[in-house]
């Protein structure tokens, strides 16, 4: 990993994390969505941290992912996209109809869909070193 990547990866991690918790608090403080999930028979809130710790597990994630492909593949970006699409869409199919109501349904996919979107646009761009290629 270049002396550059590093800080640029970093910055994107840090980035979905700050946007999926500025989303939390414009919707849950601000608009007043009570932002809760079902899971089996009981109902649980959703709090700033279980935000702030699942972006920054799917930042993380990705981050890992996309060092694999670069090491393993001659097309990583590719690859990438090619795998990261799909996690999002399959997110947005399983866990914003858990939420409780609609307002809690339409924030968790906001929520899905820019953490998502930040990562596969932000981590994608090319490494210095495969501009040249």
């Amino acid at each position: 990993m270049t002396n550059n990547l590093l800080p640029r990866r970093a910055a994107v991690a840090a980035g979905t994390i700050l946007v999926a918790t500025a989303e939390f608090a414009l919707l849950h403080s601000v608009a007043g969505v009570d932002l809760a999930v079902r899971s089996g028979h009981s109902t649980r809130q959703i709090t700033v941290a279980a935000v702030v710790v699942a972006a920054a597990v799917a930042a993380l994630a990705g981050w890992a992912l996309l060092a694999a492909l670069e090491r393993l593949t001659n097309r990583p970006r590719v690859w990438w996209t090619s795998v990261a699409v799909p996690v999002l869409l399959l997110s947005l199919l399983v866990g914003p109809p858990s939420g409780v109501g609609g307002g809690a349904k339409a924030t968790l996919a906001l929520l899905h869909l820019s953490v998502g979107v930040v990562l596969i646009l932000g981590l994608s761009r090319p490494r210095p070193e495969m501009l040249d290629r």
